[in-house]
């Protein structure tokens, strides 16, 4: 029996249609291709498996929903490049929730007494605790949400000088209660933080899960670089790591 795929939630600029919530298996299926690439129709075809009648259908069916859209190619205009058109909101696996330990009565109030964490923080790791007991992810609104911090947040720290940038960040995450920072400079930025906000409270889950601290940095080197930023986390608390560690990329544009 396969495994279901988690539902995926998707918005987009028209106020007409909304939030859109997939739960097709086929449709899931072409989504996942094309999250980070184009596909023509042929491609769809040949790597889902399914007859290009059905394919047919399930692209009709997500064109109306306004969650993808085409272009004719620019070669041969008998043929269409598919591709998302929609901002990605999150997923909800439906399989059978599970109780973990940082959602049970014990562990807070442990929390609370025993290790004198801040209730607005015991209060964010509760209920992301409770989105993974519940198979709902977050993640890329949170990332969003940091984004959109760190384009605030940016005037206030901005310095011409990049390692007075950095020092400055490094202020304001400890000031802040949001943990120690490291910068190393090189051709990749790595930071490295100490005693993060964000998910030291969290369970194991073998993943990185910082996805607030995420956008907060892919906003404030985005602004600096005045480039697109690719932000990484390649250690987390989560994964089993005594720290985190993210890696900030800038993305030079391509001319065409």
């Amino acid at each position: 029996m396969n495994e279901q795929k988690p539902i995926q939630i998707f918005s987009n600029i028209n106020d007409n249609i909304g939030v859109n919530v997939v739960k097709s298996p086929v449709k899931l299926t072409i989504l996942e291709m094309l999250r980070d690439t184009e596909m023509e129709f042929d491609e769809i075809v040949n790597n889902t498996g399914k007859s290009k009648s059905t394919v047919s259908v399930h692209l009709k069916g997500l064109r109306e929903s306004g969650i993808i859209s085409y272009r004719v190619h620019p070669k041969d205009n008998r043929k269409k490049i598919f591709y998302i058109n929609s901002k990605y909101l999150g997923s909800v696996n439906i399989s059978e929730p599970k109780e973990i330990e940082e959602t049970q009565s014990e562990y807070i109030i442990k929390n609370i007494i025993e290790n004198d964490e801040e209730f607005s923080t015991l209060l964010f790791h509760t209920l992301k605790s409770m989105l993974i007991q519940e198979g709902v992810n977050i993640d890329p609104i949170l990332q969003a949400t940091g984004n959109s911090i760190g384009k605030s947040i940016f005037n206030m720290l901005y310095d011409d000088d990049l390692y007075v940038f950095m020092d400055n960040i490094a202020n304001y995450w400890q000031r802040k209660g949001l943990g120690k920072l490291n910068f190393q400079v090189g051709q990749i930025i790595k930071v490295t933080t100490y005693d993060c906000f964000e998910c030291k409270l969290l369970p194991r889950t073998g993943k990185p899960a910082c996805f607030l601290d995420t956008g907060i940095l892919e906003g404030l080197f985005s602004e600096f670089f005045n480039l697109p930023v690719s932000v990484i986390e390649i250690q987390c608390y989560t994964m089993g790591d005594e720290k985190c560690v993210f890696e900030i990329e800038p993305q030079h544009i391509k001319a065409y």
